[in-house]
């Protein structure tokens, strides 16, 4: 019976060591989660500076986010996020919701690239990821579907969009949009998603390389509408005495 103890403790000391070691590089390990989930959803590089998370209640802030291009779209950075802050409803989540009571969304840079072949970044990202996998549509975590169900404030900081075209140079702008601290609330349907994604475009003046609905389209798992061709009469045959 001593070894059996001697080795039970074992085990329990084993046990307690995994479980400080995850409590202590918990967020470490989210981070390099987190990461590697991004590479394969996106095809891009990704770095996160910092990631943290707690339970009582859901919450999770992710600092220094960058996203970098492809090589077919020069190899610059995507996005800059300094911070995406989410909290969430501990009620709902346990429903398989998502409802998020608090957004805090720092965008301090978006690089919107036209390739060679006229493709731009966000279009080309977007159709490679998996479709039914974003917001309004849920995302499946841990093999469960959790259900989108809304934002109840969004505060949206957005700094600068850079405008670059690798097949004509001259086509390059910086267009600085310096929105700080927009608060948008009760954030539900497509709609809703739509006018702040032309709220933006608009306080850009217009200026993007892309049409919103373009990214609209793609985020919510449409395809765009093309314009009926014209039909032509044929022209009647010339009639013969």
């Amino acid at each position: 019976m001593k070894w059996f103890f001697k080795w039970a403790f074992r085990i329990v000391a084993l046990l307690i060591v995994a479980v400080v070691l995850l409590l202590v590089f918990k967020d470490t390990i989210l981070r390099m989660v987190a990461e590697h989930q991004i590479r394969r959803e996106t095809g891009m590089d990704v770095t996160i500076g910092r990631f943290s998370s707690g339970l009582l209640p859901p919450v999770v802030t992710i600092e220094n986010l960058k996203l970098y291009n492809t090589a077919e779209f020069g190899g610059t950075e995507f996005l800059i996020i300094p911070e995406l802050h989410i909290e969430f409803d501990a009620d709902a989540l346990a429903q398989q919701k998502l409802r998020v009571k608090l957004m805090r969304f720092n965008l301090a840079e978006l690089d919107v690239v036209k390739n060679q072949a006229g493709q731009t970044n966000i279009v080309t990202m977007l159709a490679r990821m998996p479709k039914g996998r974003l917001i309004p549509h849920g995302i499946h975590i841990g093999g469960k579907k959790f259900e989108f169900d809304s934002v109840d404030v969004l505060n949206l900081s957005i700094g600068r969009m850079r405008m670059i075209d690798l097949k004509n140079r001259a086509n390059d702008r910086d267009v600085n949009i310096n929105a700080d601290n927009q608060v948008f609330n009760n954030v539900k349907t497509e709609g809703d998603i739509y006018s702040i994604m032309f709220l933006i475009w608009l306080r850009s003046g217009g200026a993007s390389l892309i049409k919103p609905s373009d990214i609209a389209n793609d985020f919510l798992g449409r395809k765009p509408k093309h314009a009926r061709p014209k039909l032509e009469r044929p022209t009647p045959a010339p009639q013969t005495n």
